[in-house]
């Protein structure tokens, strides 16, 4: 069942992408259904790592995943850390590691480690044009003009390193996920800075009920189709097809059939 097409019945076509870490070839090669990569985890090689990963080792791993899969879009995160996601070697200790430092607000400052990840990805994408690459947990308009800033800077020391004038290397889209509530009430503001828009599920429903999942004291609170929860994603979907902008859906409610459904009737393609 699972290389039947995403169509409904009713001749609707829904696109499927993987949210995926290491095993993106092998998962994309066993499905031809999939449209390509909606979410690669890029934390997921730091860490397995006790150090962070060096520029090549990264740009090998990327430029690996990018030529296998030529004509599928392959969204790369940058580096989202911290919460739940520790490094061995980058001890982040604090009370509450959900409201703390963590996915762009460490790169962001620690300007290096979005450089390196940054040039690594863009090396990796020369001659193909299939490269997203998506912002985790931004909260403001400032994030994502430093984030471009840093990408331009990347994008333009590789391009220099080249020196080859036929190179038609691109700059890749941008996107953010959408996992703070703040970002619901600037999406036409977010929207002249990216190209796309990712809900990122979990962390949104944890962010609006005031939940930590991994909390066995409170879990049975965090509920994906509590009435809050639904209204905000309708919201951002009508917003989002006002804007023109694309938008999936990753996490748990996206996987549940039931999920899927309502998903689908709120807008999201």
């Amino acid at each position: 069942m699972s290389n039947e097409p995403s169509v409904t019945l009713d001749h609707h076509e829904m696109h499927l992408y993987l949210n995926t870490g290491l095993v993106v070839k092998q998962e994309l090669a066993d499905n031809d259904n999939i449209k390509g990569v909606g979410l690669f985890r890029t934390e997921i090689p730091f860490m397995q790592s006790d150090h962070f990963p060096p520029e090549q080792a990264q740009y090998e791993l990327y430029r690996s995943i990018l030529e296998a899969n030529p004509d599928k879009d392959i969204t790369m995160r940058t580096l989202d850390i911290g919460g739940d996601k520790p490094l061995s070697y980058l001890p982040i200790v604090e009370d509450n590691p959900f409201l703390g430092w963590r996915g762009i607000r460490v790169t962001l400052d620690q300007p290096e480690i979005f450089l390196v990840q940054a040039r690594a990805m863009i090396r990796a994408s020369e001659d193909y044009t299939n490269l997203q690459i998506m912002l985790p947990m931004i909260t403001t308009i400032a994030e994502v003009k430093e984030a471009k800033r840093l990408l331009k800077q990347a994008y333009y020391e590789v391009k220099e390193e080249l020196k080859d004038p036929l190179s038609t290397m691109m700059m890749p889209k941008l996107g953010i996920m959408l996992e703070v509530p703040a970002v619901v009430y600037q999406l036409s503001q977010f929207a002249q800075h990216v190209d796309f828009f990712s809900v990122g599920s979990n962390d949104l429903t944890q962010y609006l009920l005031a939940v930590d999942r991994n909390n066995p004291r409170v879990s049975s609170l965090y509920n994906s189709f509590h009435p809050s929860v639904l209204a905000v994603l309708q919201e951002i979907a009508t917003q989002a097809n006002k804007l023109e902008k694309p938008i999936t859906v990753c996490g748990g409610l996206a996987g549940d059939p039931a999920g899927a459904v309502l998903l689908m009737a709120m807008g999201y393609q």
